[in-house]
């Protein structure tokens, strides 16, 4: 388990790099925004860092290859804390990569390297609000968003 402390500092550099990308696709950005190529990989490596974060400070018991998105998630399938909610999400994220992998970009959805963005940053506010409520309920307190 990690402390509070440690996860929110870790949380906050993640925020940090999402709002990089966000600003990256931002309609009055310099230059090209990002393609999915560029912003995908950062996408899901960030939603893992996310989800291997908040199972470590849950005492989660986490995949020996947390490189793999999709093994990490597993990893919350069963038992609390459970994160059916952003199952779908991550999923989605996921099926981006392997649409690139298996050159069927036409099943693509249109701006999808701004949906990834948008996805992981879903999946920030529900880890972040999901601390809040453990808070209210009487853990450690934590400043709001």
């Amino acid at each position: 388990m990690t402390t509070l402390e440690d996860l929110l500092e870790e949380f906050e550099t993640i925020d940090e790099a999402i709002a990089g990308l966000e600003a990256a696709i931002a309609a009055d950005a310099p230059g090209p925004a990002p393609t999915l190529d560029e912003s995908l990989p950062r996408c899901m490596d960030l939603t893992r860092q996310l989800l291997v974060a908040f199972g470590r400070h849950h005492g989660k018991p986490m995949p020996v290859d947390e490189s793999d998105l999709l093994a990490v998630l597993k990893a919350f399938v069963k038992g609390e804390p459970s994160l059916n909610a952003v199952r779908d999400n991550v999923r989605e994220l996921v099926y981006y990569r392997n649409c690139i992998d298996m050159d069927r970009r036409d099943a693509l959805p249109e701006a999808a390297e701004r949906t990834a963005v948008r996805t992981v940053r879903h999946i920030y506010l529900y880890l972040r609000t999901r601390l809040v409520q453990e808070e209210r309920r009487g853990e450690q307190p934590i400043k709001p968003l």
